[in-house]
């Protein structure tokens, strides 16, 4: 098995719970939950861990690289840590988990929306209800 398949350890999932991309910060969605950590291997004290991003031109990516490196290291048996980027798999928002889905709000595609109106009516009374 690739290692990159692998389910993410408990530990790792622990530790980056904390560790937040800038733009989601405010809605309380880790990167554990946007599903941005891919693997996280560790051999030696060494941890190699795979980050997708939502976005190839995001403008926080070092700052998600950084914060995620420190909270590997922090961990006990890890001495080193390097993050790569992920980029030859694309993030899709079902990577997320359910509770960053019900945070996050995506429309549907256009053409998926018969009745855009009624779209609207039914979101609005679904947003009224949950406040």
């Amino acid at each position: 098995m690739d290692p990159s398949d692998a389910p993410v350890p408990g530990w790792a999932t622990d530790a980056l719970s904390d560790v937040y991309d800038p733009c989601c910060r405010e809605k309380g969605i880790s990167v554990v939950d946007m599903g941005l950590i891919k693997s996280v291997d560790v051999a030696g004290g060494h941890a190699r861990v795979e980050l997708m991003l939502t976005s190839g031109w995001c403008p926080f990516a070092s700052r998600v690289l950084t914060d995620v490196q420190e909270a590997i290291v922090a961990q006990p048996g890890v001495t080193t840590a390097e993050v790569d980027i992920v980029w030859d798999e694309a993030w899709t928002t079902d990577r997320l988990s359910e509770s960053a889905a019900r945070l996050l709000r995506f429309l549907p595609d256009p053409t998926a929306v018969p009745d855009r109106d009624a779209y609207i009516a039914t979101h609005r009374t679904q947003t009224e209800e949950a406040s």
